[in-house]
């Protein structure tokens, strides 16, 4: 398990700091960290890496320290052995997939690194490439080697930032069967960064929604992306309409109520607030059908 709570302090440009203070924990498994540009999703990235400093805090991973500001404790990125697959991948461009791979396994000997990077190949099913140079990949294979040398030191925690973000659908969904199969064996903390929602909730076990700098709200991806509690998380995820409502009636057996939303009647999922209780609704534009036809069932 993956534990941190850090604060670190930016100076901008502008000349309003940016202020990162955030507190988690990480399972095994994988944990998105989901929030709009500049809410310091890779800034905790480079942190838990040990790139970036916090000014103060604790964090620690199975129990091992990785950093403690009050005892002065700060391990160095050599000896944390965190995988990390940065946006732009960072590849080797003069060695070969193969070389790039073992490039961590220099401890191991070279029949023993062989061996291994030959496994991570054949995990993520780019063993025919090895003797290729990355630029003669395509975007998928690309990404699939930075995967597999991330994954083949056998670390501690991962770290993906933004990892699928220029590939096709098609790729993505591969890619993510892939690490998903390979996670369900390795079973380590894995942060991953994305403003992908399909991405979120197709591979997230648990999500953070960071903004600003701090954790807003935390959860299962489909509690936090698809039913936020607040009205401000609402628009931080797009919900681009918000009325004022009340509960007309309750149906528990089917698990929603109805409201009213000034004259229309909705269908929303069910809470335990008192009928005649005013609150605040939201609805998705794509969630919204029209007709020019009342409903058979009316």
């Amino acid at each position: 398990m993956l534990q941190a709570s850090l604060f670190k302090r930016y100076g901008t440009d502008s000349g309003s700091p940016f202020i990162l203070h955030v507190s988690f924990q990480v399972k095994a498994g994988i944990t998105i960290l989901f929030g709009p540009s500049g809410s310091g999703k890779t800034l905790t990235l480079k942190m838990v890496a040990g790139i970036e400093v916090p000014d103060l805090g604790i964090m620690s991973v199975n129990g091992e320290c990785f950093f403690d500001s009050k005892q002065g404790i700060c391990v160095p990125i050599r000896m944390r052995n965190v995988g990390y697959v940065f946006q732009n991948l960072a590849l080797f461009p003069h060695l070969t997939v193969l070389q790039n791979v073992t490039y961590g396994l220099y401890h191991l000997g070279k029949a023993n690194g062989l061996k291994r990077a030959g496994k991570a190949l054949e995990d993520f099913q780019i063993k025919g490439l090895a003797d290729r140079m990355p630029e003669n990949l395509s975007g998928g294979e690309q990404q699939r080697v930075a995967l597999a040398r991330a994954l083949v030191t056998e670390p501690k925690v991962l770290l993906l930032d933004e990892p699928l973000s220029a590939l096709d659908m098609g790729t993505k969904r591969s890619i993510m069967a892939d690490l998903n199969r390979i996670n369900q064996k390795r079973q380590i903390p894995i942060l991953y960064v994305t403003h992908d929602r399909a991405e979120a909730l197709g591979l997230g076990e648990h999500l953070l929604l960071l903004e600003a700098g701090k954790v807003v709200a935390e959860g299962q991806p489909i509690e936090v992306l698809e039913r936020p509690q607040k009205e401000t998380i609402a628009n931080l995820l797009g919900v681009e309409n918000i009325f004022d409502a009340a509960i007309i009636d309750k149906h528990p057996e089917r698990g929603t109520m109805t409201c009213d939303l000034g004259g229309c009647r909705v269908e929303v999922p069910y809470t335990d607030w008192s009928a005649g209780q005013p609150l605040r609704v939201g609805l998705r534009s794509g969630d919204i059908l029209t007709s020019s036809l009342q409903s058979k069932s009316h």
